[in-house]
């Protein structure tokens, strides 16, 4: 029987991959035979990724794109490179994400609220729309964006980046809509708190830690590479006929 989570011969480029979630993804994909692109906006850090992937897997697996979210050129070049050098792009996983402000949304600023909605959300309506046409003509394709269950529930401290995860989720079932008839699948990944330096100033502070793990079902946080199954599964013929959905991976926060 064929190995439902093999990603041999597939080509997945993952923003924001240079560390935590991201590079667990990437890792596990070329892990499982995927040809990956290492992309955050510094090129040292890039790199360095993947270069570990590489001597992990024991083959170029991994080249390194870096790219600004959100300037609009940057994620061309960042496709347009891909495609050099592999030839297509099969897999697209906008994890790369901006939250600038911790607090209450009365004292947020404009420029924070828009760089929220400009890398959390359009930043990922850009990537997306210039990876999907050549997965639509090929009538295969999956697209992976990694939100959070804050797009499920409120917070006192981090609004603007839970409204922008939610928007996540209905961009995710807006284009399974549209891309589902040629066989490309859209999905969100909602992960709880994970132990990421994107997530430090929630994991750092004691009583938001001790609140976040008491409330879940397993009592602890979560760990990176505890995100990257699931991208995998999404992105191969195990989850082929998935799409439109958001999976909450949160040690039980959600379930309680």
């Amino acid at each position: 029987m064929a190995n439902l989570f093999d990603l041999s011969g597939k080509v997945a480029v993952i923003t924001g991959s240079s560390r935590g979630i991201g590079k667990a993804i990437a890792h596990r994909m070329a892990e499982h035979g995927a040809n990956v692109v290492v992309s955050s906006r510094k090129a040292d850090a890039c790199q360095q990724a993947a270069d570990e992937i590489n001597a992990a897997v024991g083959r170029k697996a991994a080249i390194a794109v870096p790219a600004n979210i959100a300037a609009k050129e940057a994620l061309q070049n960042l496709v347009d490179e891909t495609n050099r050098a592999f030839g297509k792009i099969d897999i697209c996983v906008c994890n790369a994400a901006s939250n600038p402000y911790f607090g209450p949304m009365s004292g947020i600023s404009d420029d924070q609220f828009t760089k929220i909605l400009q890398n959390n959300i359009i930043s990922n309506h850009w990537l997306i729309n210039m990876c999907a046409p050549q997965m639509r003509e090929r009538k295969d394709g999956a697209v992976i964006i990694i939100s959070s269950i804050g797009g499920l529930k409120g917070s006192p401290v981090i609004g603007a980046y839970d409204i922008s995860k939610a928007a996540d989720m209905q961009l995710a079932r807006n284009l399974a809509s549209e891309f589902g008839p040629d066989n490309v699948r859209v999905n969100t990944i909602a992960p709880g708190l994970v132990q990421t330096d994107f997530a430090k100033a929630l994991w750092e502070n004691p009583a938001i830690l001790k609140s976040s793990t008491e409330r879940s079902a397993l009592k602890r946080i979560g760990q990176p590479d505890e995100i990257a199954g699931m991208a995998v599964l999404l992105a191969s013929k195990a989850g082929a006929f998935l799409t439109g959905q958001t999976v909450v991976i949160d040690g039980g926060v959600m379930a309680l």
